[in-house]
């Protein structure tokens, strides 16, 4: 029940509050405008709802003046984005996919920061076609995006591999139970045929509602010592307890948040906080009702408070849990010791319980594709034609070919030697420690470059990395082409976001573990700037550096960047 004395903002709800309550579930006019051939795109509303449907209309902006020039549309495409819990795919699934980004896509797949499968390129009309082939391979596309729970994350690469098996599960059961209940993706894209009444709002959507939420919603799972997932980036993360061998609960976070806008001090990044601890069997009732209270009290409004980074914040956190314990009619217990080391992942072949194995392949960017000198989207088809494990994308978008028995270990790394695919090990560790979200050309909120700009600009780093015996220290930069948080670059150690054309903001000092975020250290600078700036501060860091002292931690400590008197930084 709501409480009657917690409100949401005052405020007439926006645009795509209106789009949502006339959609009739998330319906609107797709199926029939996906069959219109006059134009490549389709209307805005449609758009909105469309991103419910795992999917966002783009264009090539490479080519808009020049097809502004000749008077024709921009190059209308379409991206398309996996639900896959956990980041987990059997072979056949990485063959279909591989197989989808030839045939309708631009023959690249985009491995995201969210563990799954991205592609781009695909035209209207090859969309109905595009989805009901990864359905048929037990995949799907609902939810990936829009105003609902997102992809669930978990740790990919755990030390206790028998661990991951059970948290994987519970993140597959929470991205399943967590789904819109409309039928509207069903009939519209799989042709199911649509019943004549319609039921009641509650019985349509039991947890949503006819509104669903105020903004996007993400939940992660992480088990320590590993934060891969980066879990207090999560609106709710989940932060395993294991003890004497077993999985005995998780500990509760709420309310962390990438996004910002540039000039808004009303937006900001946040870190999620621990509110308690609740045993595994607990977990889909706290996910649930944490859900009905940003439903209930997220900001309608005005999106760029609407997520419930913003509700925590308004309400208070102290209340948010006592609404969430109301709700779920008993107390979370006290929070348990946990502790992470990193937020990276762990490369080349690793061994694993029952005497199994797996390999994780660096994909710089994420972007598996076929280029002039490295046959990556080959190689990696080739594996899956002859592994009988699993491949699990990780949220530092790379590939790990997993659950590899001893006897396909050897035909496997002779595909890799083949290809030449690599661990990764042969570049900078600040290399491997990057991450990129796509911006420039397809997203149409990129202001800058960012997956196509960044090897280019630690090719540079490197020089500097190198010349002062860096080339094996572990130091995560990430680059965002707008602030909208894709690539969590409030948690590199040295963050970029893109302000205009080749000019970004600088950030630097977040923790290696992701505890803490980073903080503006330089405005809207170009490349000469940057590297001016980490060729004073890198050398200093070689020299002055204490034993196992982290670079986020050197930049604090040497005072290049002010810590604040709670210990976390704030982004601005």
């Amino acid at each position: 029940m709501v409480n009657q004395i917690l409100k949401a903002p005052d405020g007439p709800p926006s645009d795509v509050e209106r789009i949502k309550r006339e959609s009739n579930y998330l319906r609107g006019t797709l199926a029939e405008v996906m069959q219109d051939r006059i134009s490549a795109g389709i209307p805005d509303d449609d758009n909105r709802l469309m991103k419910h449907h795992g999917s966002y209309l783009q264009d090539d902006r490479d080519l808009r003046n020049e097809r502004q020039k000749q008077k024709l549309e921009p190059a209308y495409q379409f991206m398309l984005r996996v639900r896959l819990p956990g980041g987990v795919a059997a072979p056949s699934q990485w063959l279909v996919m591989d197989e989808l980004a030839d045939k309708y896509g631009n023959g690249t797949l985009k491995l995201t920061t969210r563990e799954t499968f991205q592609m781009h390129g695909i035209l209207k009309w090859n969309m109905k076609s595009t989805i009901q082939a990864i359905h048929e391979s037990l995949l799907d596309t609902i939810a990936a995006c829009g105003d609902v729970n997102r992809n669930v994350m978990c740790t990919s690469n755990p030390y206790q591999s028998e661990i991951h098996a059970e948290v994987y599960e519970w993140a597959k059961k929470l991205s399943d139970d967590l789904l819109p209940r409309t039928r509207a993706y069903h009939e519209i894209w799989l042709d199911e045929e649509k019943v004549a009444s319609t039921p009641e709002v509650e019985e349509v959507e039991p947890m949503y509602g006819p509104l669903y939420l105020p903004r996007k919603f993400k939940i992660g799972i992480a088990v320590p010592p590993e934060n891969d997932i980066d879990v207090f980036s999560q609106d709710l993360g989940f932060i395993a307890i294991v003890e004497d061998g077993k999985l005995v609960g998780f500990n509760v976070a709420i309310g962390g948040g990438m996004g910002m806008s540039h000039g808004d001090k009303a937006t900001y990044p946040q870190l999620g906080k621990v509110i308690g601890f609740v045993q595994p069997h607990q977990l889909y009732e706290v996910a649930y009702n944490t859900i009905t209270i940003q439903r209930d009290y997220g900001n309608r409004s005005e999106r760029k408070n609407a997520r419930f980074k913003y509700t925590v914040d308004r309400l208070g956190l102290q209340t948010v849990k006592e609404e969430l314990e109301a709700r779920l009619g008993w107390k979370l217990d006290e929070a348990r010791e946990y502790h992470f080391d990193r937020n990276g992942d762990r490369y080349g072949w690793v061994k694993g319980i029952q005497g199994k194995w797996q390999f994780t392949l660096f994909v710089e960017g994420g972007r598996v594709a076929d280029f002039d000198d490295y046959k990556l989207k080959t190689g990696l088809r080739e594996i899956a034609k002859v592994h009988t494990g699993d491949f699990r994308l990780t949220s530092n978008q790379n590939v790990i070919i997993a659950n590899v028995s001893s006897q396909k270990k050897k035909k496997i790394n002779e595909l890799i030697e083949q290809y030449g695919l690599t661990d990764g090990k042969q570049y900078s560790a600040l290399r491997r420690s990057s991450m990129a979200c796509v911006a420039l050309p397809t997203c149409g909120l990129a202001m800058a470059e960012a997956e196509r700009y960044l090897p280019r600009l630690i090719d540079k780093i490197d020089e500097i990395v190198d010349a002062n015996g860096l080339r094996d220290e572990e130091i995560t930069i990430r680059m965002t082409g707008c602030p909208n948080g894709c690539a969590r670059h409030a948690l590199g150690e040295i963050g970029f976001i893109g302000k205009s054309p080749g000019k970004y903001n600088m950030y630097l000092g977040a923790a290696h573990d992701g505890s803490r975020l980073s903080k503006m250290h330089r405005e809207n600078i170009g490349e000469d700037e940057i590297l001016k700036e980490l060729g004073e501060i890198l050398p200093r860091y070689a020299k002055e550096r204490e034993e196992g002292e982290h670079f986020g931690d050197f930049v604090i400590r040497a005072g290049i960047i002010k810590a604040t008197t709670d210990g976390t930084n704030f982004h601005e």
